[in-house]
């Protein structure tokens, strides 16, 4: 089966991060089903015949199954791919002074919400003979700073999620990488740090061409990964 015969769900996919990766993948001849629940974001997005948009909160279990079963109802492109680019940053001050209610938020935002969406992806993957999900966790989980326990250890625990569903599913001929991007060069990280130092900062449009190679055949040998996505510019 070639990759224009196939459908990704990218949930995330009209953010800043995710407008890069879901062009790129219609670029690229992917069917992309794209759950939206700002409309402001929608204008980064090109008209193109592939691409579905459905309004869906990820956090509301029927919005969700309804969303995925968009994604799976082409049978002449089954859904194949699974890009969870959903998640945040927080900062704050040591543990000790960090509200439990952020750490509870991150990981809502970070884990539960890729956790949700792949374990209801998932069905339709087996039947369809295999496939690729893709989790975003972060360069944090390798190099740590303070003030950001909460977020770095939300994403940890996505490299976890990750390692655990590539043994999980193999014999499903599915999937699971995780890539750790550095600071994403977004407009709006560039208005939250105006000030810093953008060297490493990670490319949306690199990221893209990354996940593009981890849902084709090109990257079928790659499985339970946790990958740097780091600028060399």
């Amino acid at each position: 089966m070639k990759d224009m015969a196939r459908t990704a769900l990218v949930t995330g996919g009209t953010g800043g991060l995710g407008s890069s990766v879901t062009t790129h993948l219609l670029m690229a001849g992917w069917r992309v089903v794209v759950p939206w629940i700002n409309r402001d974001e929608l204008g980064r997005l090109p008209e193109h015949p592939n691409l579905q948009l459905v309004r869906t909160d990820l956090a509301d279990e029927d919005d969700l199954e309804n969303v995925v079963a968009i994604a799976g109802d082409d049978a002449d492109r089954p859904l194949f791919g699974v890009v969870n680019l959903v998640g945040g940053f927080t900062s704050g001050t040591r543990v000790h002074e960090t509200p439990v209610a952020t750490l509870d938020a991150q990981l809502n935002l970070n884990v539960r919400t890729a956790y949700t969406v792949t374990q209801s992806a998932l069905p339709h993957l087996i039947r369809g003979g295999g496939g690729s999900v893709i989790c975003m966790s972060a360069a944090a989980t390798r190099r740590p700073f303070p003030g950001a326990a909460s977020y770095i250890a939300s994403k940890a625990a996505v490299v976890a999620l990750v390692e655990t569903l590539a043994l999980e599913y193999i014999d499903d001929h599915i999937r699971v990488n995780a890539l750790l991007p550095f600071v994403i060069d977004t407009p709006g990280n560039r208005s939250a740090m105006p000030d810093s130092d953008r060297k490493g900062w990670s490319k949306p449009t690199e990221i893209a061409k990354v996940v593009d190679f981890l849902l084709s055949d090109n990257g079928s040998a790659i499985t339970g990964g946790s990958i740097p996505v780091t600028s060399v510019d």
